[in-house]
């Protein structure tokens, strides 16, 4: 019996018998890689454009991934969250694939490089953040000196009396307001006949 026929009775094609020689276990999917490194299916196609991760295909044209593949996209990860771009990740990742004292030395130089420019932008976000706190100082100075005239208006002249109109008390007094009839003049005088005939 030939290694492809015991492929087929096995129910595995004979590429997908490579891949688990390889890895140690069957092919991972992209599905599978991105809930095991706990990133999204996105985040592992976009680390494969830009040339940090590789991947297989199969003959149906997905892709396959081995075991070490979920422990690079951890490391992809951290070198992300240490505020390294793609670009100075391709940079770094030879001290990882090919390890030497050359591969070492130039990832440390690159490093020290984005440490150099993360360290100048702190000093300008702090320079920011200083520039604002003196924009507070002065919108509070100037707050306060609302709050001290509201505090003026509430000892202030004594209000007028309510009711009362704002105006010199021995100004005369309004006349009456004229007082409106309930019913019109034609609809009295029917009521009054109407009174009469009883």
């Amino acid at each position: 019996m030939t290694q492809n026929s015991v492929g087929r009775l096995s129910g595995k094609t004979q590429w997908e018998e490579s891949a688990g020689r390889l890895s140690g276990e069957g092919p991972v999917r992209i599905g599978e890689l991105a809930s095991r490194a706990g990133v999204s299916v996105r985040s592992v196609r976009y680390y494969e454009e830009q040339g940090l991760l590789t991947s297989t295909r199969s003959p149906s044209g997905q892709r396959h991934y081995t075991d070490a593949e979920v422990e690079r996209v951890a490391f992809i990860q951290r070198l992300y969250a240490a505020g390294l771009s793609s670009r100075t990740i391709a940079e770094v990742l030879p001290c990882v694939d090919a390890p030497s004292e050359e591969n070492s030395d130039s990832a440390l130089e690159r490093m020290s490089l984005e440490r150099e420019r993360l360290t100048a932008h702190i000093a300008d976000l702090i320079r920011t953040r200083d520039a604002l706190d003196t924009l507070m100082t002065t919108a509070r100075a100037f707050r306060d000196q609302f709050g001290t005239a509201a505090v003026g208006c509430l000892i202030g002249p004594e209000p007028p009396p309510v009711g009362r109109p704002d105006r010199d008390r021995t100004a005369p007094a309004s006349k009456p307001a004229m007082r409106l009839p309930l019913v019109a003049p034609g609809q009295a005088e029917h009521a009054g006949r109407g009174r009469t005939r009883r």
